[in-house]
């Protein structure tokens, strides 16, 4: 074996790749980017990814009319932490703000119909709004699915009809209310264009390194623990 990193892309020739911890984000990123699809437009049930078994999940049933616009899901080995609410708390002249601890999410604007969820696409990032949930920043990116023909002129959140921008913030705004809520939990405080959102990915991504680390060597670790581990209780059992 010549490294262990082709160790580990031979594992994953046998064994299911966590959608976030175990699929590359891209060569090319942040310019251009892999993204796991939770919800669809068509779906009136809110999935999101179980972060421990990497398996998708139902969450709730869609509130009301609450009805994403676009494909919807997140990029992987990204996190919102410290440096992406270090961010948010600058541009809000604030310092409460703190990661939601969540992969980065992203809507992925398409003229094509994706007829399900659980996959993967490559998408251009051309934007995003600030959110914050509570205290916490819940950042949203909007990109375009790469080589989309009729939208392939888009390159900046600029570029988007303010009509679709619009229905994007309604559907953030209120797709995590509750019936009978009165006052609104999210709101949108920026909307920033490429150059922005490109940076929100980059801090996310460090955030990612810093929480999680290098995983390849931290499971090489705990694979050699475990082989020293069996080695030494066959040779008890040899001396019994």
């Amino acid at each position: 074996m010549e490294s262990l990193s082709e160790f580990w892309q031979l594992a994953s020739l046998r064994y299911k790749s966590h959608p976030w911890h175990g699929i590359n984000i891209g060569n090319d990123a942040p310019e251009i980017i892999s993204v796991f699809i939770e919800v669809l437009p068509s779906d009136t049930l809110k999935y999101e990814i179980d972060k421990e078994s990497g398996y998708l999940k139902l969450d709730r049933p869609q509130k009301f009319s609450s009805i994403s616009p676009a494909p919807y899901g997140f990029i992987p080995q990204t996190y919102c932490g410290k440096l992406v609410a270090q961010l948010c708390n600058e541009k809000n002249n604030r310092k409460d703000i703190t990661g939601d601890g969540d992969p980065l999410d992203i809507c992925v604007l398409t003229e094509r119909n994706i007829v399900h969820g659980n996959l993967l696409l490559q998408s251009r990032p051309i934007g995003g709004f600030r959110m914050i949930d509570g205290n916490e920043a819940d950042d949203k990116i909007i990109g375009v699915l790469n080589q989309d023909e009729v939208y392939a002129d888009w390159h900046d959140i600029s570029d988007v009809p303010e009509a679709l921008v619009n229905r994007l913030k309604h559907y953030f705004l209120t797709y995590k209310d509750m019936p009978g809520q009165v006052t609104q939990r999210c709101s949108i405080t920026h909307i920033y264009g490429r150059d922005e959102a490109f940076e929100v990915i980059n801090r996310s991504r460090q955030d990612y390194k810093k929480k999680f680390g290098k995983l390849e060597n931290r499971l090489t670790i705990a694979a050699m623990e475990a082989i020293n581990f069996g080695q030494e209780i066959s040779q008890i059992r040899k001396k019994i």
